[in-house]
């Protein structure tokens, strides 16, 4: 098994989950799937960056909670990855911090539950249709359940903004 995770950290708040953390989560989805060899940026920033990327690559101009951004540029002739390149997951913690509280969720347990969804999407997961919603969530829940968090899909509270409910990418 060969697995490399980047974490990156343009926000820093004391109860944000750790590196170790974030690993495990993401992890537990290789684990799930049986996924060998991967690698992946989780990257934890704030609304100014999230904003900017969503606005240029998803014509939303608000920043949402996550975004998952699948590799997927071509390699020269003759180079090769030793372990396949999945993309980045970019976390907003704002967002992701006032989803958690308007959804009475512990912090960790949401950004887990996010961190799952955005490395569901770089393996080519999506919720467009209600069939592939469904399997996607049970997906999440099965993963999560690992990890002993709760069904996440239980605890939503209907927020008025839609695009920034749990399954925004």
């Amino acid at each position: 098994m060969s697995h490399h995770i980047d974490i990156q950290r343009e926000v820093e708040a004391p109860d944000l989950p750790n590196d170790n953390a974030i690993e495990a989560t993401v992890l537990a989805v290789f684990r799930h799937l049986n996924i060998d060899h991967a690698e992946l940026t989780v990257r934890i920033t704030d609304a100014n960056e999230v904003q900017t990327l969503n606005r240029e690559y998803r014509d939303k101009d608000k920043p949402t909670n996550v975004l998952s951004f699948p590799f997927d540029a071509e390699l020269p002739p003759g180079v090769s990855l030793d372990v396949p390149l999945l993309g980045d997951v970019i976390l907003c913690e704002e967002v992701v911090r006032a989803e958690a509280i308007a959804q009475n969720k512990p912090l960790a347990h949401h950004f887990a539950h996010l961190v799952v969804h955005g490395t569901l999407h770089l393996l080519g997961y999506d919720h467009i249709t209600d069939t592939e919603a469904e399997a996607m969530e049970n997906l999440e829940r099965a993963v999560l359940a690992t990890l002993d968090i709760a069904d996440p899909y239980t605890m939503i509270n209907s927020i008025e903004d839609t695009d920034n409910d749990s399954r925004s990418e």
